[in-house]
């Protein structure tokens, strides 16, 4: 008997752990995921058709996107994660086996820190996702270069940016947990540095697909998190996220 068969079970496992992404797993089952997956799927303007690309989606989680490539007629998907898999943090790869056994998903997996990906160790992908990993990377520019490597058409990449008032490429650093408190937080890339870094490292044309936000909003959430009662600190108002296409 399959997952879906056993709708009360199911629904009981889902509720019984954290999720991060928010999957919809049919039947009226929802992970309730504190991340606004759907939401973030219209801002990342994905492909609507796939077909016949392989795709690897890097910090893959709970797999949502893994599993909406695989929706949009990719040949072949690879989730790969550590971090949010290794139990070292309230994550776990429990959710992303959960939904992939309720989908009935043939996505596949593998457990490898984004520094080891190569051809030689995971091939090279047509489609590659990069989704809000890039700023807990302490070596952004070789991490991207390792990126490029096995991209073999399209990059897909979120983050955050910062510096957003500097015209030339420039990044900051967060040490000790500066932004949000999180002390795996560790850079923001302004605009411009971005463009400059994924030039370098091989992509010949670089698209802004989702533009940071405008002054007035970032004032109004450092405002909104100043009066917030145990809110975390940062130079908040002066960051926001970013979605880039880099096509090869």
């Amino acid at each position: 008997m399959s997952l879906k068969e056993e709708m009360p079970e199911l629904k009981a496992e889902v509720e019984s752990f954290d999720w991060w992404h928010t999957i919809d797993l049919g039947d009226g089952i929802v992970t309730p995921g504190r991340d606004n997956s759907p939401r973030k799927l219209e801002r990342l303007r994905l492909p609507d058709d796939l077909t016949g690309k392989s795709v690897l989606d890097i910090g893959a989680w709970d797999g949502f996107f893994s599993f909406e490539a695989e929706r949009r007629g990719a040949s072949r998907v690879l989730a790969v994660d550590s971090y949010a898999w290794n139990g070292s943090t309230w994550g776990s790869k429990r959710g992303f086996e959960l939904a992939r056994e309720a989908l009935g998903s043939n996505v596949e997996d593998s457990e490898m820190e984004v520094l080891d990906l190569s051809p030689s160790t995971i091939g090279t992908f047509d489609v590659v996702l990069f989704l809000g990993v890039l700023y807990h990377m302490r070596y952004p520019l070789l991490t991207l270069k390792k990126i490029s490597d096995i991209t073999r058409e399209l990059l897909i990449l979120e983050t955050v940016v910062d510096l957003l008032s500097i015209r030339r490429p420039a990044m900051a650093i967060y040490p000790e947990g500066v932004l949000y408190g999180d002390i795996s937080n560790w850079n923001g890339i302004n605009p411009a540095g971005l463009e400059a870094m994924l030039k370098e490292v091989g992509f010949s044309r670089v698209e802004v697909v989702q533009k940071p936000d405008a002054l007035p909003k970032r004032l109004a959430r450092a405002l909104y998190y100043r009066l917030k009662p145990g809110a975390p600190r940062g130079p908040i108002m002066h960051i926001s996220r970013i979605t880039i296409h880099a096509y090869k």
